[in-house]
């Protein structure tokens, strides 16, 4: 195959990343391309590099060029070759300064960073990205990701969340940052967790275990499974799994991907147990399941909140 069809393909598939419809199956279809030919994942670098710097990510309401200029970052890309090639050299170096990525209430977004690792970042989230020669540094300021780790270690990969630090070499892990603390899962590897706050003393998850580290270096080490993990993460897909989590729980989940919040006014109903697959998007089809499975009334008129259960008595 051609460099340069190989090069149009990357550059369709970036493209195809940026949307706001990426799917699991997607994602494995995309690890089959990449697996496919050698040359595929440094095109894949090169055209998330040309990507970045058509449309500068610190800011989401900037767009270069403007929709009304005419020019589309798809049309630059497809060009392929010479062009791909000069953008990769500015594009790689930009990345290498430092870069911002920030996710609106409902956004899922997966972005390829330049050293071969891939950052999957969930909803209302803020993170900045520094690959330096002798440390890759991530800076989770609120939020969730989800990291695969390109393995190189001579270059630490260490998340910084609060006082809270997470470093691995080659593995997948995410982290989610809390009021106090930051939640961590594993699905893949070894990594080593620790707070600034107790010096040397560390944590080590392997794939399967989640753990909550504390700011005031705390922490809880909770007995999970692969198939658990993968269930917390189903978040990646766009979907939320539960399987047992009480209603309180699954609410709180959807509405950290709303605008149109759920509201239980029935507080004896929030220990009531819960399973199922749900659209992130879809608080509307949670609430009819739910007034389904638990015969309780449900109003969902209007673009005002969605309420479950009997009216007054609202848990605040």
């Amino acid at each position: 195959m051609s460099t340069r069809i190989i090069d149009q393909e990357a550059a369709d598939w970036v493209a195809r990343m940026d949307g706001e419809d990426w799917t699991a199956l997607q994602e494995a279809e995309l690890e089959r391309w990449l697996r496919g030919e050698s040359r595929r994942r440094g095109a894949l670098l090169a055209a998330q590099a040309a990507w970045l710097s058509v449309e500068p990510q610190a800011c989401d309401d900037a767009y270069l060029p403007s929709p009304r200029s005419g020019v589309s970052r798809r049309g630059l890309l497809a060009g392929g070759g010479g062009a791909l090639a000069a953008s990769l050299v500015g594009g790689l170096a930009w990345l290498s300064g430092g870069t911002s990525y920030q996710t609106a209430t409902g956004e899922i977004r997966r972005v390829p960073l330049a050293d071969g690792s891939i950052a999957t970042i969930n909803t209302a989230s803020r993170l900045d990205v520094r690959l330096a020669s002798q440390r890759r540094e991530i800076m989770l300021k609120e939020g969730e990701a989800w990291f695969q780790v390109a393995k190189d270690a001579a270059r630490p990969f260490v998340v910084q969340a609060g006082p809270i630090n997470v470093e691995a070499v080659g593995t997948a892990f995410s982290v989610r940052r809390q009021a106090d603390g930051a939640d961590i899962l594993v699905n893949e590897g070894v990594v080593e967790a620790w707070s600034d706050d107790a010096g040397h003393e560390r944590v080590r998850l392997v794939a399967g275990q989640r753990a909550f580290v504390t700011d005031g270096a705390g922490i809880r080490v909770g007995p999970m499974d692969i198939s658990s993990v993968d269930r917390a993460l189903a978040w990646r897909g766009g979907m939320i799994d539960l399987s047992g989590d009480t209603l309180g729980q699954a609410v709180g989940e959807f509405n950290r991907y709303n605008r149109r919040q759920i509201v239980l006014s029935d507080e004896c109903l929030s220990n009531e147990t819960i399973d199922g697959i749900f659209r992130t998007d879809d608080p509307e089809g949670f609430a009819t399941a739910i007034q389904a499975s638990l015969a309780v009334p449900v109003q969902t008129q209007g673009a005002g909140d969605i309420v479950i259960g009997r009216a007054g008595d609202k848990i605040e």
